[in-house]
């Protein structure tokens, strides 16, 4: 029996949101999503209210699971910017499972969730302390740099404010779900891909926060059937506030890889990254410096727009490793957007043996921990 929006309209119908209401009478519901029994659907409402509306959505989920031909149910709540809203309104108070001891918030530590994820060998994060520095260009090379090592890898794209994996892969397809009703990743280039952008409409502006992170990503990465990996690479958000220590802490994270340009304001955002990792006892991998320089590709002639080595020079400062240094180019830009990363699209090229380069020192400092073979 196949499954149509009306039918689960109707039992939704049966949930009564904190405004006393049936839920699809809120005007929160998103546009409902049904490929082959699987329902995908989000719950905006404003972050002030996201604890109040977490119950609602696990309602929601429960309804929708009892309906007949329903495979699997996602339902993500999430919170869209009224108007004049101040964009750094303080996040919700967490709501009391994501609390300590007396409803204080869970002390800095490390993972605070069930344990490792069956079957990956290493969970590693690539962060940055700001956006526009190239974070999820070089999480993808990385992770294809790890896969010509020899290792089985899977990319997980964290990124809430704007995740770019689909398109960096050139994934338009939803994910499929299995028997046990877990989500499968999507394999690209012989990388196992999940995406927080495979739940979300590309064009609909959104805030996420406290719990409303809380639940997607943990679903993400426990409800996805990753299968045997060596490392789970996690394309972080950037920044370094209340969003990264949430994702960090849920996450059983080995190691971080931090992406720098060179100028001075991005190595301040940077050495914040350090820092970050540093409080809750991730063990920083090292510091790459993209955008590095520029090689004109008709002269030859180099050119240090950005400045060039402050990167080196901070994780030296920081005592953290140095990867490398990716250059700025046209061919990077362009392939990620056709969907082709440069380590796939030009494997003999010398940009892919930069981030192998690179792939080699993290898979190295992985197997000195004896986490990866």
């Amino acid at each position: 029996m196949s499954v149509t929006d009306k039918a689960v309209l109707e039992r939704l119908a049966g949930v009564i949101s904190p405004q006393g209401v049936p839920l699809p009478q809120t005007g929160t519901l998103s546009e409902i999503s049904i490929t082959d029994g699987k329902v995908f659907f989000s719950i905006s409402v404003d972050a002030t209210e996201a604890s109040a509306w977490e119950g609602t959505r696990i309602k929601a989920e429960n309804a929708v699971r009892e309906l007949a031909g329903v495979k699997t149910v996602l339902a993500v709540l999430t919170a869209e910017r009224k108007q004049g809203a101040a964009a750094n309104a303080p996040p919700p108070r967490q709501v009391q499972r994501m609390s300590g001891a007396g409803g204080q918030p869970p002390p800095i530590g490390r993972f605070t969730g069930s344990g490792s994820l069956p079957g990956i060998g290493a969970v590693i994060a690539v962060a940055s302390g700001k956006g526009g520095v190239g974070k999820s260009t070089t999480s993808v090379n990385l992770a294809l740099g790890l896969r010509d090592l020899g290792l089985r890898v899977g990319v997980l794209d964290a990124d809430i404010y704007g995740p770019s994996v689909p398109r960096l892969f050139g994934i338009s397809e939803k994910p499929q779900v299995n028997n046990a009703k877990k989500l499968m990743p999507i394999w690209r280039f012989g990388i196992a891909v999940m995406s927080i952008g495979f739940l979300v409409e590309d064009r609909t502006a959104l805030i996420w926060r406290g719990p409303m992170i809380s639940t997607a990503i943990t679903q993400l990465l426990r409800d996805v059937e990753w299968g045997r990996l060596d490392v789970l690479v996690i394309d972080m958000p950037p920044g370094t506030g209340d969003i990264q220590l949430t994702l960090s802490q849920q996450a059983p994270l080995k190691g971080a890889v931090i992406v720098s340009t060179p100028q001075d304001l991005a190595l301040i955002d940077a050495r914040r990254g350090v820092a970050m990792f540093n409080r809750i006892n991730v063990p920083v991998l090292g510091v790459i410096e993209n955008m590095s320089y520029f090689r004109c590709p008709a002269c030859g002639t180099r050119a240090d727009i950005f400045g060039h080595g402050g990167a080196r020079r901070e994780a030296e400062r920081l005592a953290v490793p140095f990867l490398g240094e990716v250059p700025l180019h046209a061919s990077i830009r362009e392939l990620s957007d056709a969907g082709t990363p440069i380590v796939e699209a030009e494997p003999a090229g010398e940009h892919a043996a930069i981030y192998r380069a690179i792939a080699t020192e993290v898979r190295d400092q992985l197997r000195a921990k004896a986490l990866v073979a």
